[in-house]
């Protein structure tokens, strides 16, 4: 299977969306002091990061 720069960007943004809810799933249960904070904006950096990977198919 050959993998273009499209099918690339697909999955790096279905990666990062993945990690970002396990991070925020970390944030939210299984830290309760300001680590917990840290995880989840963290998390919520790996969305934007995803939606720009996402904006990106097509144009490259």
């Amino acid at each position: 299977m050959a993998m273009n720069k499209n099918t690339v960007l697909a999955w790096a943004t279905w990666i990062m969306i993945i990690e970002g809810l396990l991070l925020i799933a970390l944030g939210a249960f299984r830290y309760d002091e300001i680590a917990g904070w840290g995880f989840a904006s963290v998390g919520i950096g790996f969305f934007a990061v995803a939606w720009v990977f996402n904006a990106l198919k097509g144009r490259v």
